[in-house]
């Protein structure tokens, strides 16, 4: 079934105990509303409604979803409410904060606090090749406090890009729209494809999926940082593993940054996972050293992949 584009709920419509304002975003596998409370506060809501399995047309309510696609369409819907289900539990300043989740009108609709400000993305567009060193290094210290926090609930990321952090009008940046749940869409479920952002995701994301990890949402993070210099988002790793078009950022952008950031960057871009910073902690240090170059351990002694994967996920 082609990818087809969905019509949003209307104006007004009241959703449980919210009213639909409007819509925010459209993308391909979610629609994302403004509405409000019964009591009146601002929420944004997000509602799980993949284009390649189902659709909506102007008018409709329920999605319509084909026999072929019924299997598919449940079991995207079961991880979309597990992804809700766990983000529910996270309460830290930098990570977007779920408020409630529940299923209607033939899908589930994930309720988040409704934040004021603008995308990393956009800030990036309007300040293309003039973003200071001070700005890059306060945003993702403070996004990756965040990121830690995930990492702390044995969970991932797995679609960090500019565009999906948010920076607040007091300036401080929050994590959105986490792909956790997206990214176990695939193998057993042919209709149901991996969602990923050319340029922002691992290699792994595309090739490797078994060796996913922290590591994995780290070289995001590199090519968040990357497109933050150079206006872009590097070359999609998938293709560099054919042919590297990506020079180093420390010779690149000599003299436009300390050589400290940008070897930094560089180590979050390697394409091997084992090459990356292993911990946000590690990436953390790196980005709080203003002067020289990186410390010793930023070329770790590495061991068996695998069995820091289990040690992540919490298996022996």
């Amino acid at each position: 079934m082609p990818s087809q584009v969905n019509c949003p709920l209307p104006s007004g419509f009241q959703l449980d105990q919210y009213r639909i304002e409007r819509q925010l975003s459209l993308g391909g596998f979610s629609i994302v509303y403004l509405a409000h409370h019964a009591d009146g506060t601002p929420v944004a809501i997000k509602e799980y409604l993949p284009n390649s399995l189902a659709l909506r047309k102007d008018g409709g309510i329920e999605p319509q979803v084909p026999d072929a696609n019924a299997s598919a369409f449940r079991y995207g819907m079961k991880c979309f409410f597990e992804e809700g289900r766990s983000l529910a539990k996270l309460r830290h300043p930098n990570v977007v904060q779920v408020l409630n989740f529940f299923r209607a009108n033939g899908t589930v609709y994930m309720v988040m606090r409704f934040e004021r400000g603008r995308t990393l993305h956009e800030y990036i567009q309007k300040h293309r090749g003039e973003v200071r060193e001070g700005f890059v290094r306060a945003v993702f210290a403070r996004m990756l406090n965040g990121l830690r926090e995930v990492h702390a609930h044995k969970l991932l990321h797995l679609d960090i890009k500019p565009s999906n952090i948010y920076l607040r009008n007091d300036g401080t940046p929050v994590l959105l729209d986490f792909g956790a749940a997206r990214q176990t869409l695939v193998a057993d479920q042919p209709m149901l494809k991996p969602m990923y952002t050319p340029g922002f995701a691992s290699p792994e994301q595309f090739s490797n999926r078994d060796a996913l990890g922290p590591w994995s949402d780290i070289y995001s993070v590199g090519a968040s940082l990357y497109a933050c210099i150079a206006g872009t988002a590097p070359q999609r790793s998938d293709e560099r593993g054919e042919h590297d078009t990506v020079a180093p950022t420390a010779r690149t952008f000599a003299g436009q940054y300390s050589q400290q950031l940008l070897q930094t960057i560089d180590w979050c871009l390697k394409l091997d996972p084992l090459g990356r910073p292993q911990s946000v902690y590690s990436l953390q240090k790196a980005l709080m050293r203003r002067d020289g170059d990186l410390p010793a351990v930023a070329v770790p002694r590495f061991g068996d992949l695998g069995a820091r994967i289990k040690s992540f996920i919490g298996r022996s």
